[in-house]
């Protein structure tokens, strides 16, 4: 697995312990270890997804790059000289 991938799959998983914890708190509106836990989360998504486009570009449309073009400035999946596995 690549880093890229390592790094998608660890915004993935905060991605649904924020949700998680959106549900849970649904039910349990008082529960403030929950309410710490979902800002924690939340906040340790921020820098991951930091990371990744610095790195590899904008996960999505709303992405932070200047340009909306700006995504085909990178290598395309076929240009980047890897064999998949």
């Amino acid at each position: 697995m690549s880093e890229q991938e390592k790094l998608y799959r660890r915004i993935t998983a905060h991605s649904f312990s924020i949700w998680e914890l959106h549900l849970f708190l649904d039910s349990h509106p008082n529960n403030a270890d929950a309410a710490k836990k979902l800002e924690q989360c939340r906040k340790k998504r921020e820098e991951l997804v930091a990371e990744y486009e610095a790195a590899y570009g904008p996960l999505n449309e709303l992405g932070s790059q200047t340009s909306r073009w700006a995504w085909i400035t990178g290598p395309w999946p076929w240009e980047t000289g890897k064999e998949e596995d």
